[in-house]
């Protein structure tokens, strides 16, 4: 009986070695698969998991705007200040402190985010809420939105002068209260 021990002994080893680098494979495999999955994972998506948690953006011609991070849409978010609100432009977006170590899917996103920067632009139209629109070149116009085209705003800055703001060009709009 002593051959069939050693026999058995040799066979257990080569199935415990053929585990191990089962193993060792399959964790490459995994962690070649998650990389490959995150790529997908996009700024807006982590955005979207972090609402109503505090961040800090680092908004292209404006600086840092921290506060509450109330909703997030289709190129655009919220941001609820201690003294204002501000619409920030995705695109206008650096870098972000305080996000959520999660993400969620933009096929699972709500309806009502698929709505572009236009409107809440109208929102802030309809409401003649006066307010500064913030430019990536680090310009600002003061003033209340009046009408909101395809992909400009109109400004009434005075009585008599309106400026036309590409949505492009606007890196975020802070309310003026």
């Amino acid at each position: 009986m002593g051959w069939e021990d050693d026999l058995f002994a040799l066979f257990d080893d080569l199935e415990q070695q053929a585990a191990a680098l089962f193993d060792a494979d399959r964790d490459a495999e995994l962690a070649d698969r998650s990389r490959a999955e995150y790529q997908r994972v996009t700024l807006a998506s982590r955005l979207m998991a972090s609402t109503g948690r505090e961040v800090v953006l680092d908004v292209t011609g404006v600086g840092a705007v921290a506060g509450t991070l109330e909703r997030v849409a289709t190129g655009w978010c919220v941001v609820r200040g201690p003294a204002q609100d501000w619409v920030v432009r995705l695109e206008a977006v650096g870098a972000v402190q305080g996000a959520s170590a999660r993400s969620v899917p933009e096929v699972a996103w709500p309806a009502v985010t698929r709505l572009g920067l236009g409107s809440a632009l109208r929102r802030l139209a309809e409401a003649e809420e006066r307010c500064v629109l913030h430019l990536v070149d680090g310009t600002r116009h003061d003033g209340v939105p009046t009408r909101v085209g395809a992909d400009f705003v109109e400004v009434r800055v005075t009585a008599d002068r309106q400026a036309l703001v590409a949505f492009a060009a606007i890196a975020a709009v802070q309310s003026h209260d």
